[in-house]
């Protein structure tokens, strides 16, 4: 299949790399050249603008930040939306709002082409092993044309149905009942420490039992380790979008969200504190300076 990928982050890079390891023509294009180097000298073709890849194939990946970036590369001057041809097919992979998902399927169906939400869960070790979890949402006939793609970067595709606003909903509950695990083993792993519990025992004693889950044990690790200022897989930045985006739906959607809200200030209490690219998981170190322990 001919592909072009538009977003190079730490994500977009490794998704990238296993549709090129599996055997598909692939274009790429970044704002920032150079993060596509190493894909270029691995066979891909480097591509000049959104415009070159819209001409560049009929299917193409979007995986880029936020909703603002979204627009630009989909509704923009020299757009996807202008560029593409009648019936071909733009997938987002990135995490966006519900109401942004509308507007560009409403953009892409007058436009005459087809579009598919197909939000990602893992971080990037688990994108470079190919054993993503992708929720897919839009035409039936469009997730089975681009299915060869998603079996290529993920382990499992989840079908979300024929509304592409749904498999955002998907992703943005997923990012946010995340946060509130990791807010809730921060709030325990201070109560613990105030105690005298050492961090290993607590989590082997929590992970052992009913909290035996892959949030529970991962993040639980990198608390006890405090970790979360070493490289991060998810920024508390791209964090705060992302609990923004379930509070927003919220809101709209008149669901009251108190959990979130928690998260919210957590996660923006780290950034005012200068932790903005650590990892999100330093919710735990902020928890930990309004107990006294850090």
């Amino acid at each position: 299949m001919k592909v072009a990928f538009v977003g190079l982050g730490k994500m977009g890079v490794a998704m990238a790399g296993q549709i090129l390891a599996a055997g598909h023509e692939l274009g790429v294009y970044n704002r920032t050249a150079a993060k596509g180097d190493d894909l270029v000298a691995r066979g891909a073709a480097r591509l000049a603008s959104v415009a070159d890849a819209a001409a560049f194939a009929d299917v193409v990946v979007s995986m880029v930040e936020n909703d603002k970036a979204l627009a630009a590369v989909t509704l923009g001057e020299g757009g996807l939306v202008a560029g593409l041809a009648r019936g071909a097919v733009h997938v987002a992979m990135g995490t966006h709002s519900i109401a942004q998902v509308k507007a560009i399927t409403e953009a892409h169906e007058a436009a005459g082409q087809q579009f598919i939400s197909a939000p990602v869960m893992g971080r990037p070790p688990v994108a470079e092993a190919g054993q993503l979890g992708i929720v897919a949402g839009g035409p039936a006939d469009a997730v089975a044309r681009v299915q060869p793609l998603f079996d290529a970067m993920g382990r499992r595709t989840y079908p979300a149905g024929p509304l592409p606003m749904s498999a955002a909903a998907a992703k943005i509950v997923n990012n946010f009942l995340l946060a509130a695990a990791i807010e809730a083993l921060a709030e325990g792993f201070a109560l613990g420490e105030k105690c005298g519990l050492p961090g290993d025992a607590l989590l082997e004693i929590l992970t052992d039992g009913l909290f035996a889950a892959p949030a529970y044990k991962i993040y639980g690790k990198m608390i006890v380790d405090k970790s979360y200022f070493d490289a991060p897989g998810f920024t508390a930045t791209t964090g705060l979008k992302d609990v923004n985006l379930a509070l927003g739906a919220g809101e709209a959607l008149a669901v009251p969200l108190p959990t979130a809200g928690i998260c919210r200030d957590r996660l923006l209490s780290a950034i005012a504190n200068g932790h903005a690219g650590a990892d999100w998981s330093v919710m735990a170190h902020e928890q930990a300076r309004a107990s006294g322990i850090a």
